[in-house]
C-alpha cells in the first residue's frame, strides 16, 4: 500500500506550488493513473514517491510517505546516457537481484515480457533497441527484484500497437499496485481503476489535486457532467440576480430622483423618502450577501487551445508526394523494399507498424523531399524535438524572432492559449517538458501557416486532457498531413488513410481494424 500524507511540492525556480497538502492511498492491486496538463508536476510526484532525492535539485517538499509500501520499482521517462551507451547485459547487471535469478525465473520473466531470455545476456547496445524493446528491458530489470509496487513514468511512449496492447495486459495483470503516468488515453481507459488528477485551474491560484476511485471513462463523464451542471446552475442564478439588480437600480434611481425634487417646504415627504431610501439600501446589502452565496462558475483547468488558420488547403488535384523507393536502408541494414506512397492535397495519412521497422527513417526521407519544395509550405515535427527547437532560446524568442513589441505580444497571447505560465515563457526551451515543447512546435506551425505537416508521433507527449483538443485541431486542419503514430485515437480520428509499414512495403489498413 502506498500512503501519502499532506504532500506539498514547490518548484524552486518559480516558487510555484505543484501540489498543496495532497493526501492519497493506493491499495494493493490498484492501478492508479496520474493525469494533468504538461508541467503540472506529475513526474515530480512520481519521483518523490519513489525517492525524494530525485527532485531535491529543483523542488522543495514537505509531507510524509506513510506505512510500508514495500519494495517499489521505478521506471523513468528516459534512460541515462551511460545506460544507453552500455550493453543489455550491463544494464541488467546494474541490478544486484539479476545475479540471484535462476534460469527458470529469468525465463518466466522473459515469457511475461514477451522478450527473448537470452537477450538479458546480450552485448547488444541498449541504444540499438527499439522503443518497445527498451520498455520491456526496463520492466525486466524492475521485476528481477520482485517489487510490490510499480511506478511507471510514460511507459507507453513510442510503443507500437502490439506492444501497447501487451503493456495493457501487463499492467492489468501485475499483482501489486501500479502508479503510472501515460498520455495514451486508450491505455488509461483500459487499465486505470482510479485517477489522480493534478490541476492548476488559474495562474496565481493554488493547485488542485484530487483522487477519484473510478475508471478513467467514468471519471471524465462524471467530471464533465458536474462542470456542465454547476455552470448551468451558476448562470441561472446570475440571470435571476441580474433581473433583481435591474429592478433594484430602477427603484433606487426613482427614490433618488424624488429626493432631489422634494421641496424643503415639505419635510414630511422628505422624511418618508429618507426612510424609503434606507429600506432600498438594506435591500441592496441583502442582494450583495446573496451574490456571495451564489453558485460559483467552476474553476477548471482549461485544455490547450489550438486552431490552424484558414488558407492552408492544398488543391485535391495537386500531388503532394509521389514516392517510389526500391529500397530503404540505414547503413547496411535493409529496412524495406518497394515502398510506394502517393499523397494528394488535403489527404491525411497515418503510418503505423512495429518498433524499429523503419517508419521514422521513411518519414525523414519524406521530410527531406518536401521541405525542399518551393511550391509547398512544409513543417516537420521530429520525435526528437531538439532537431528543430533552439533549446537555449525562450519560447517568446522562438515564436517572435523579430523581437519587436507587436510580435512578442502576439507570441505571449498564443503561449497563454496553450497553457504556458508567465514563468515558462521566460525559461530556456530545454527546461520545458516534452508536452510543452510539442505544443510550442505546433503553435509555430500555426503561426507560419504551413500547408503540409510531417509529424512523427505528434500526440505522444500530450496529456489525456489536451489530447482531444490537439486531435480536433489536426482533424479540422485544411492542409495535408503525413504522420507516423501509434496513438489509436489519433489514427482513427484524424487520418483518412492508414498504411502499415512492412519489409515488403506499405500495406493499406482499414481504420476499423485498429
Amino acid at each position: 500500500m502506498i500512503q501519502v500524507k499532506n504532500l506539498t511540492l514547490t518548484h524552486r525556480k518559480d516558487l510555484r506550488d505543484l501540489a498543496v497538502d495532497f493526501s492519497f492511498v493506493i491499495n494493493d492491486g490498484d492501478k492508479a493513473a496520474i493525469i494533468g496538463e504538461e508541467g503540472n508536476g506529475k513526474s515530480t510526484l512520481l519521483k518523490w514517491v519513489y525517492d525524494p532525492s530525485l527532485i531535491e535539485s529543483y523542488c522543495e517538499w514537505s509531507g510524509q510517505l506513510a506505512g510500508d509500501p514495500g519494495l517499489m520499482g521505478y521506471l523513468a521517462q528516459d534512460l541515462t546516457e551511460e545506460e544507453k551507451n552500455g550493453s543489455v547485459y550491463e544494464f541488467c547487471a546494474a541490478s544486484p537481484a539479476f545475479f540471484d535469478m535462476t534460469p527458470k525465473e529469468l525465463a518466466d520473466i522473459a515469457r511475461q515480457l514477451r522478450f527473448p531470455a537470452e537477450e538479458f545476456y546480450s552485448d547488444r547496445p541498449v541504444s540499438s533497441l527499439s522503443g518497445g524493446e527498451r520498455i520491456k528491458l526496463q520492466l525486466g530489470r524492475l521485476l528481477f527484484s520482485r517489487p510490490a509496487a510499480l511506478l511507471l513514468d510514460e511507459p507507453s511512449s513510442d510503443l507500437d500497437l502490439e506492444t501497447l496492447e501487451w503493456l495493457e495486459d501487463f499492467i492489468r495483470g501485475f499483482p501489486g499496485s501500479v502508479l503510472y503516468i501515460s498520455h495514451d488515453e486508450t491505455l488509461i481507459e483500459n487499465t486505470a481503476t482510479m485517477v489522480l488528477h493534478m490541476e492548476h485551474p488559474r495562474e496565481g491560484k493554488p493547485p488542485r489535486c484530487t483522487v477519484h476511485r473510478l475508471d478513467y471513462a467514468a471519471y471524465i463523464t462524471r467530471r464533465m457532467d458536474a462542470i456542465a451542471n454547476q455552470t448551468q446552475q451558476a448562470r441561472k442564478e446570475r440571470e435571476e440576480y441580474d433581473k433583481k439588480m435591474e429592478k433594484y437600480r430602477r427603484i433606487q434611481q426613482s427614490v433618488e430622483h424624488a429626493q432631489g425634487a422634494v421641496s424643503r417646504q415639505d419635510p414630511g415627504k422628505g422624511r418618508l423618502l429618507k426612510k424609503k431610501m434606507h429600506t432600498v439600501l438594506s435591500m441592496g446589502r441583502r442582494f450583495e450577501r446573496e451574490a456571495e452565496e451564489m453558485t460559483q462558475l467552476p474553476e477548471v483547468e482549461e485544455a490547450v487551445f489550438l486552431r490552424f488558420p484558414e488558407g492552408t488547403a492544398v488543391p485535391a488535384v495537386k500531388t503532394v508526394l509521389d514516392l517510389h523507393l526500391p529500397e530503404l536502408r540505414v547503413g547496411d541494414r535493409l529496412l524495406a523494399r518497394g515502398l510506394r506512397l502517393h499523397v494528394s492535397g488535403g489527404e491525411k495519412v497515418g503510418i503505423l507498424g512495429p518498433n524499429g521497422a523503419g517508419k521514422t527513417t521513411l518519414l525523414r526521407r519524406i521530410a527531406e523531399e518536401l521541405l525542399s519544395r518551393r511550391d509547398l509550405r512544409t513543417s516537420y515535427m521530429s520525435q526528437d524535438y531538439a532537431d528543430t527547437l533552439p533549446l537555449d532560446r525562450t519560447p517568446v524568442e522562438y515564436l517572435a524572432p523579430e523581437g519587436d513589441a507587436a510580435s512578442e505580444t502576439r507570441a505571449r497571447t498564443y503561449l497563454g492559449s496553450i497553457r504556458y505560465t508567465r514563468q515558462e515563457t521566460a525559461h530556456p526551451i530545454r527546461e520545458l517538458s516534452g508536452g510543452q515543447k510539442a505544443k510550442l512546435l505546433l503553435t509555430k506551425m500555426m503561426l507560419d501557416g504551413v500547408n503540409v505537416l510531417i509529424l512523427d508521433e505528434p500526440t505522444r507527449n500530450f496529456s489525456p486532457i489536451s489530447g482531444p483538443r490537439v486531435r480536433e485541431a489536426l482533424e479540422e486542419y485544411q492542409g495535408t498531413i503525413i504522420s507516423v503514430s501509434h496513438d489509436r485515437k489519433f489514427l482513427s480520428q484524424v487520418c483518412g488513410k492508414l498504411y502499415r509499414f512492412t519489409a515488403d512495403g506499405l500495406v493499406p489498413v482499414e481504420r476499423e481494424a485498429l
